[in-house]
């Protein structure tokens, strides 16, 4: 995974919003899907491009597949994004 994969896979604003459900804890993907307007295989492509980015992480249970964040790659963007402002006691 990249960066600009991780960042094409923040910019659509569903994806977001799945993000901020899924930092209270582990969901479904019909939990998840129960939050839009949106068909289920809709909610799977988008769960399938923040997988795939790094982002969220899966685990079957039983007869369910639970997604949860993975922060691990948003502290490492955060990390970045922090180290572009630089000291700004340095001048």
């Amino acid at each position: 995974m990249s960066f600009q994969t991780t960042i094409k896979a923040i910019s659509d604003p569903v994806r977001r919003e799945i993000l901020s459900l899924l930092k209270n804890g582990s969901m479904t993907a019909g939990e998840i899907g129960s939050h839009f307007k949106l068909t289920g295989a809709t909610i799977s492509h988008h769960l399938s491009i923040l997988k795939e980015a790094g982002l969220i992480d899966d685990e079957k249970k039983g007869k369910y597949i639970y997604y949860e964040i993975n922060m691990t790659v948003l502290d490492e963007i955060l990390n970045w994004i922090i180290s572009l402002r630089g000291d700004k006691n340095e001048k």
